[in-house]
């Protein structure tokens, strides 16, 4: 195999929400093969600086950014710290995101609205800044996170599930238009990964053994489980794979 497919010496990330969990671990993915990272946050700015310590001594350049996606300049403020710091933007991904579990009958439009810009809105917004730049130097990555929820929707987050079908239909919308200017967008969609948004779920004895048996392979995801999917999205190695929407759920969608 040659390595050198998977290198991604000289390129530049931004991942968004990667202070932890799978954002964090895709990160430190990227930083792995050779690509400076910028590390979003929204919650805690020690935890971000960690991710962004981690991911240095691979000997890239890293930087942290924060900003709350519900804010309106969010997606502008996002790229161009990350293009001051890092000098340009290559690999987009698209990960952070809200998920407010609750009864479809009790959805408010305040919870309707942060979900529906932070989880859908932002990419949209994020690609108008980012891809641009990729057209002009024909070649670019964009990948979006989505969720085994796209086929297997929880009861109680309906509209959690709704956007992230509408994000990879976004995706795979723009994978025809980029392809000639040497970008490929593609989705990874994880199944039910231990991360912190999981643990008080997890929690219960009853709920725990149910997730897992309707997971083929009979255990839970952890996030370097999505590296790999991300990094041969990311690389060369990938270059002719766009438009496709890859579960890494141990074959919850099936």
């Amino acid at each position: 195999m040659n390595s050198e497919l998977f290198s991604l010496k000289n390129r530049k990330a931004l991942v968004t929400g990667s202070s932890r969990g799978i954002g964090a671990a895709i990160a430190l993915s990227l930083a792995e093969a050779g690509a400076d990272v910028a590390i979003h946050y929204t919650g805690k700015a020690e935890q971000a600086r960690d991710v962004a310590k981690k991911a240095a001594t691979f000997g890239v350049k890293t930087t942290v950014v924060h900003k709350d996606l519900y804010e309106a300049d969010a997606a502008s403020y996002l790229y161009n710290e990350t293009v001051a710091a890092l000098g340009q933007l290559d690999i987009l991904v698209l990960n952070a995101s809200v998920q407010i579990p609750i009864n479809w009958r009790e959805i408010t439009p305040e919870a309707f609205d942060k979900q529906m810009v932070i989880n859908y809105r932002r990419t949209l917004d994020l690609l108008h800044q980012a891809v641009p730049a990729m057209q002009e130097r024909r070649w670019g990555r964009v990948i979006s996170i989505g969720s085994v929820q796209e086929t297997v929707p929880h009861p109680d987050m309906l509209v959690y599930s709704s956007l992230k079908c509408a994000q990879t239909a976004m995706i795979v919308s723009l994978a025809k238009q980029l392809a000639p200017f040497g970008i490929t967008a593609n989705n990874i969609a994880p199944g039910v990964i231990q991360t912190d948004r999981n643990v008080d779920r997890l929690a219960d004895a009853a709920y725990a053994k149910k997730v897992l048996n309707a997971i083929p392979v009979g255990f839970l995801g952890e996030p370097q489980d999505c590296t790999g999917a991300a990094l041969l999205l990311a690389s060369e190695a990938g270059r002719y794979i766009t438009g496709q929407n890859l579960f890494v759920d141990g074959g919850m969608s099936l």
